[in-house]
């Protein structure tokens, strides 16, 4: 896929764990998973909004685009 998610970048950069930051946004830690593993189809702009909030970044920070 040509999207790939940095989330557990972030997170370390950020010093927080997954499970806090799913506390944090409101999404279940297996949901949290799927997204940070790049498995998720699709993602809500309420729930992208709520990680950029919560790490104080921009979505380009933790979405990227890589041409296959």
């Amino acid at each position: 896929m040509p999207i790939v998610v940095n989330l557990d970048a972030m997170l370390s950069r950020k010093n927080i764990k997954s499970k806090e930051l799913a506390e944090i946004i409101g999404i279940t830690t297996a949901n949290l998973s799927i997204l940070k593993s790049g498995k998720a189809r699709a993602i809500r702009f309420s729930t992208l909004e709520a990680i950029c909030k919560a790490l104080d970044c921009q979505p380009a920070d933790i979405l990227e685009f890589v041409d296959e």
